[in-house]
């Protein structure tokens, strides 16, 4: 097998180097096929669905939406402020009704402009609707009439189109369900409806809050498009910076930026070519790409000025750039895409879209980093001694000197540091909670987060939850007994802080009651079982009566829903209100005689990032089980595995602790930091690793000598490449996004932990345990080599 992986770099190398021209060629062709792909890219339109389509959960949303349309299809717009009640502000805010209502993208809206009252036509002995707005108001008495009016004798209204404590007034306007999830809402929202917006507040000075989810989503989503590519040069600036600074080459820094440019590029290429939408997941694969290939970069091109530096053959350098470091670069990024590739498995959809194209692009990265940096200098003249002068900084030997020292002095505090850090982070665990809440990483300055906040106060939250009740039989809803119930149910809802007033066919029959006694508001209550049958009666003989029901019943008359919205919350509390409401829901709702199930977005986002968290813990097991594999299969030692998994695993153990202690909840946004910090920390280990196995052999199977050579020659590489990553994700930390700048620091914070990790204590075990594992007959008969034996001149030299 060594012969044969000797053979085949050796091939692969010469290959490159006499195909340069042709492979340039093709990789440009390449390029501008994945350029042209990038038109059939889009970004998600509607909420990200963390669950698979056959999800119990899922499901039962899916049936709900079957029988009631879109749920979070409601733009909401609302003013707090007495100056809205003179004549003129008054007739602007009901002309921007219309206005509103005029586009074609807007189903229906309800406003004051439109408000219909229910009253009881005693001649026909039917209900018939109203306009509240019978002729045009002139004077400050006749708004004031029709406030009073609105607010003291209409409840059903109220908390749904206003808040008579605060005064407050809205204005709700339904997309049509059929553009909701599409680019059709963002470009009314955006174009649209923001001028109209401008205009109604220049006319009448007033501030307009606007909510509701198509809106939240839509501005975020803009939020999200804006910092993608913002945060994508600054995390190329700052590594090119902090390359440039090391390596003092403004062609090595050009050479490695180009190669990331590219893979960013053909990252979006594949994603248009897939035709996969940009979701939360895979928005964060174009800074992965520059993860993995900053540090492929690092490695071949130290590699080559180490060459260079020896003997100064330009050929022979760029042959052993590609047949000593090539093996160990495929299998760091085989390893990384394999952990990604890992989510392919799980049955949610978003998680498979992330992990196909993370995997086929860090592979991709590989490729072109493999190509073009020995292509590249093969056209360029030798490094100049000024641009090897960094490979004997004297900080560098400090650096490297002080690893060594605490190596052979202080294994002991090495190992006794290890485990304190890992049981204060095994206690910090148990403090992390998860979240599920949508808006948890929007934007906080942002003036559509501050308005969520607004509605939040004023009616009691945004995001919808949904109960559905069946009766099991045709017009069972309207039956007493079920009404009763829903009733009862409504007040458990009502009782808790974090939910709205309920809406549902019961407000409507107690509006019916209260019609049918002229409109006195203290008769806004149910039918007593005397008044049920009557009042029914003249109901279902009232004109329109199908159109109010439609909303609230389905066509049947024996499935109806009930209304409410959420605060933002905790996941805790969130589950502690689901298990109230369900609780009661088997009290009112016997499970013989009804079908009872809460969904809603609120609920399917909290189900989503549970299930969410789970796949990818089961990803994150499948990943290390992969890299134990290879290792068993490479070394053919439990204990090597212990070994070369311990540096890997502290680090995240570590990272999960200080989530823990500083309250970063698990999310999407911070969950995928295990997968990054495991990739790169098993990449150090591979090329540490690598080397070593390559001095063993150079120094007949000396391990401490192997260990401190291996440690000198791949210390400066490890170390380059966690800093250039550490300051490449930290600026993320300046986002407006709380997931991206949580996702951004504790990256780099894993990234430093497991460079130390590497550098300490693996060489740290690998000497303690060196009489265990120094098995001349395990090592003389490897499975495979990732370096060739031969060259042991050259890597004497390298010391």
């Amino acid at each position: 097998m060594t012969k044969i992986t000797k053979g085949f770099w050796e091939a692969t190398a010469r290959i490159i180097l006499r195909n340069r021209i042709l492979i340039l060629v093709l990789i440009a062709g390449f390029t501008v096929f994945l350029g042209l792909q990038w038109e059939n890219m889009r970004f998600s339109n509607s909420q990200a669905n963390l669950l698979p389509d056959d999800h119990p959960v899922n499901i039962e949303y899916q049936s709900f939406l079957k029988q009631f349309g879109e749920e979070g299809n409601a733009i909401v717009f609302a003013v707090k402020d007495s100056a809205l009640f003179t004549p003129e502000n008054f007739k602007r805010w009901n002309k921007f009704s219309k206005q509103v209502d005029a586009f074609p993208e807007v189903d229906f809206v309800l406003s004051t402009d439109n408000l219909q009252e229910l009253v009881r036509d005693k001649d026909e002995n039917q209900f018939v609707l109203e306009p509240l707005i019978k002729s045009e108001l002139n004077s400050k008495q006749e708004v004031d009439s029709l406030r009073r009016h609105l607010f003291n004798d209409l409840p059903f209204y109220n908390r749904l189109l206003f808040n008579k404590e605060s005064g407050t007034i809205r204005t709700i306007a339904n997309l049509d369900k059929d553009i909701v999830n599409t680019s059709v809402r963002k470009d009314f929202i955006l174009r649209d409806l923001t001028n109209l917006i401008t205009d109604f507040e220049e006319d009448t000075g007033l501030d307009m809050h606007v909510s509701g989810m198509p809106y939240i989503r839509t501005m975020n989503s803009q939020n999200i498009i804006d910092e993608i590519g913002k945060f994508i040069l600054a995390a190329l600036g700052v590594t090119s910076l902090i390359f440039f600074f090391f390596f003092r080459s403004f062609r090595a820094t050009f050479i490695s930026m180009s190669v990331v440019i590219v893979g960013v590029m053909w990252a979006f290429g594949v994603l248009g070519l897939l035709q996969y939408e940009i979701t939360v997941l895979t928005a964060l694969i174009p800074p992965l790409i520059i993860v993995i290939g900053i540090p492929n970069c690092i490695f071949l091109i130290n590699k080559y000025q180490q060459e260079v530096k020896k003997h100064g053959n330009q050929a022979l350098s760029l042959q052993r750039v590609i047949s000593k470091i090539g093996n160990a670069t495929l299998m760091t990024n085989m390893t990384t895409a394999s952990g990604f590739a890992t989510f392919i498995i799980t049955d949610s959809k978003l998680l498979k879209e992330f992990g196909i194209v993370a995997s086929i692009n860090i592979i991709g990265i590989f490729i072109l980093s493999l190509l073009i940096i020995p292509i590249v200098y093969s056209f360029m003249s030798l490094p100049k001694t000024k641009h090897l002068k960094h490979l004997n900084k004297r900080w560098i030997d400090t650096f490297v000197n002080w690893m060594e020292r605490i190596v052979r002095e202080r294994r002991i505090s090495v190992y006794i540091v290890s485990i304190i850090l890992l049981v204060v982070s095994i206690i910090g665990i148990y403090q992390i909670d998860i979240s599920g809440s949508p808006i948890e990483d929007m934007p906080k300055k942002a003036a559509f987060f501050k308005d969520i906040r607004f509605f939040e106060k004023e009616f009691d939250g945004i995001m919808p939850v949904e109960i559905v009740v069946d009766t099991k039989r045709p017009n069972g809803v309207l039956k007493s007994s079920t009404l009763k119930s829903m009733d009862q149910l409504g007040d458990v809802i009502e009782e808790i802080p974090e939910l709205s007033k309920p809406v549902s066919v019961v407000n409507l029959v107690k509006y019916s009651k209260q019609a049918f006694y002229n409109g006195i508001p203290k008769y806004y209550q149910l039918p007593t079982t005397q008044e049920n049958n009557f009042i029914m009666d003249v109901a279902r003989k009232s004109s329109g009566n199908s159109d109010l029901l439609k909303n609230f019943v389905d066509s049947t008359g024996q499935t109806a829903r009930i209304t409410t919205f959420m605060k933002d919350v905790k996941t805790s509390r969130m589950e502690t209100i689901e298990a109230r409401l369900k609780e009661n829901i088997n009290k009112y709702f016997p499970p013989d005689r009804y079908e009872v199930y809460m969904t809603g977005s609120a609920l399917l986002f909290l189900k989503g990032t549970k299930y969410l968290v789970k796949n990818l813990v089961m990803s994150l097991a499948l990943a290390i089980g992969l890299i134990a594999l290879f290792m068993a299969y490479l070394f053919r030692s439990f204990r090597m595995i212990i070994i070369s998994l311990i540096p890997n695993l502290l680090p995240l153990v570590i990272t999960a602790g200080v989530m823990g202690f500083a309250g970063v909840p698990i999310k999407p946004s911070t969950i995928l930091v295990f997968s990054i910090a495991f990739g790169i920390s098993v990449d150090d280990t591979i090329h540490f690793l690598a080397k070593y196995r390559q001095e063993l052999i150079a120094n007949k199977w000396r391990i401490q000598k192997s260990v401190y050579a291996a440690l000198r020659e791949t210390g400066v590489s490890m170390f380059y490449t966690s800093i250039v990553l550490f300051f490449g994700f930290s600026v993320f930390v300046i986002s407006n996004f709380g997931g991206t700048v949580a996702l951004g620091a504790l990256v780099s914070a894993t990234l430093l932990f497991a460079m130390l990790a590497n550098l300490i204590l693996l060489p740290s075990l690998l000497l303690s345990l060196e009489r265990n594992i120094a098995n001349k007959e395990v090592l003389k008969k490897p499975q495979i080599d990732i370096l060739p034996k031969e060259e042991s001149d050259i890597n004497d030299s390298d010391k």
